[in-house]
């Protein structure tokens, strides 16, 4: 009998450090997804913003309480002027957006994948990096004009930055035997980009994607407030000068909405995409 008790024993011991262990992984994960976590920050910041209204600690010139901005917007849709501003700022921010994004994308490509466009578009590219984009306002007012040509030219070099620099990082890091394994299966150059560099490039590209949408929407913000007669900036401006707070408050928590919602669509489709992908945040 005692030679069973000790036979099982020895058996069954080994398995509670196993345990142990498997658990303390577990702990290390971050956990499941909670549903819609993202909006948790911005809910208790426009509560903690509501309650210090209500409690008299903020100056109503200053900072208007939450319902005061709600309604001056109202009354900015009522009349028509919100609606001919935001159409406005969504067309300039996704004709810079789309003009942006084919740039990055398309030099990146050729810069990743040829010596000899590395060498001709890479350093052209840290040097435009190295200039402030703001910067070169006066320069394209001078060469544009002040119309909207000179905005969503803007805009595009804001955006196109952020997505070559991603996208030509993800490609240069492809493992070289993937790219030897192509040589021996004998890929076409076309196959070769279809089947390794685009995934190889794709995690890149998003992290580029998500910083060129904010980009774009950074830089309108001061864009529409140079020269302009229109425009979710433009109002602003004008507000400033008359000392309407709400109105800047009304813009300013627009151009969030709009990064918001952006974000979480480019975070939508890179999680449809890279679906193959078990990262932390999946």
């Amino acid at each position: 009998m005692s030679a069973v008790t000790t036979t099982t024993t020895a058996v069954v011991a080994p398995a509670a450090p196993e345990l142990s262990q498997v658990r303390r992984h577990r702990r290390l994960s971050p956990g499941r997804r909670l549903p819609a976590a993202r909006l948790a920050g911005p809910l208790a910041v426009l509560a903690l913003w509501a309650v210090a209204s209500a409690a008299g600690a903020l100056d109503p010139g200053a900072i208007p309480a939450p319902w005061t901005v709600l309604r001056t917007a109202g009354h900015l849709w009522t009349d028509g002027t919100l609606p001919t501003d935001v159409l406005t700022s969504l067309r300039r921010a996704a004709y810079g957006f789309a003009i942006g994004l084919t740039a990055g994308v398309l030099l990146a490509l050729v810069a990743g994948l040829s010596r000899a466009g590395e060498a001709l578009i890479d350093g052209t590219v840290q040097l435009n990096r190295a200039i402030p984009t703001l910067g070169l306002i006066p320069l394209f007012i001078l060469w544009l004009g002040i119309g909207e040509t000179f905005k969503i030219a803007i805009i595009a070099i804001v955006v196109y930055i952020p997505i070559y620099l991603n996208t030509h990082a993800a490609l240069s890091g492809i493992d070289t035997r993937f790219v030897e394994l192509a040589e021996v299966q004998g890929l076409s150059r076309l196959a070769f980009v279809r089947r390794v560099v685009i995934p190889g490039a794709l995690p890149g590209f998003f992290v580029g994607l998500r910083l060129g949408v904010t980009g774009s929407w950074l830089g309108l913000v001061v864009l529409e407030q140079i020269n302009a007669t229109s425009g979710l900036g433009y109002l602003m401006f004008q507000a400033q000068n008359y000392g309407q707070s709400d109105v800047i408050l009304v813009g300013l928590l627009i151009y969030g909405v709009f990064g918001l919602i952006s974000d979480s669509v480019v975070r939508l489709i890179e999680r449809r995409v890279l679906s193959w992908r078990r990262t932390l945040s999946s």
